[in-house]
């Protein structure tokens, strides 16, 4: 059995005077929320799914190590210190099909910034659900959260998230042999939210 060490929040430094605990959040079609014991049976299908592994860089796990993983997910709930990580799941008519997740890298207000993932089911692929999801992600973040900038550290092999990331308003900022970094700034965003709602305006 390994022991996993954590130093107390009080080691640290610096938090958040008012720290974000895990929202529910709702959007057209799907429910962002806190993971929980329940979510096991979906979770399993998840791990399973050859795509979501390969796209991650996750191993193959058994079960057991597979119930485990779940179980630290659902004990990221908070964000309020540097390093501090955010995972929800994203529920579509009762089943988890996916996550979204924040990782606080920054603190400091007028250069806070946040690392944003996503998962999902490739099953679930095809219908809006993975970009509905990081959407409502980005709003926590920019707007709760005050993050000024938003970044997103894909594997170079995984099209199908960087097509994402770019639909999402995220530039590429640079790449390594394995990896490219996207980012997103609270201007850009902004900017690319007003478009939107003024696109709907003026539509028939």
């Amino acid at each position: 059995m390994t022991l996993t060490l954590h130093r107390p929040r009080l080691l640290r430094g610096p938090a958040l005077e008012d720290p974000v605990v895990a929202p529910v959040l709702g959007t057209d079609r799907l429910l962002l929320r806190p993971y929980g014991a329940s979510d096991a049976v979906d979770w399993l299908a998840i791990e399973a799914d050859d795509r979501v592994r390969a796209g991650l860089g996750w191993p193959q796990r058994t079960d057991r190590q597979a119930l485990d993983h779940l179980r630290a997910r659902r004990h990221h709930t908070v964000l309020s210190q540097v390093g501090d990580f955010l995972a929800l799941a994203v529920e579509l008519d009762g089943h988890v099909i996916g996550d979204v997740s924040l990782h606080l890298r920054t603190l400091a207000e007028e250069t806070r910034s946040v690392e944003i993932g996503w998962l999902q089911r490739s099953d679930r692929c095809g219908h809006g659900y993975a970009t509905e999801a990081a959407d409502a992600a980005l709003d926590l973040a920019f707007g709760r959260l005050g993050a000024v900038l938003v970044t997103a550290v894909i594997d170079r092999a995984n099209a199908p998230s960087a097509r994402l990331a770019r639909r999402l308003g995220f530039r590429l900022a640079g790449t390594t042999a394995a990896r490219a970094t996207w980012v997103l700034a609270r201007e850009e965003r902004a900017a690319s939210t007003n478009a939107d709602i003024a696109g709907r305006a003026s539509a028939p």
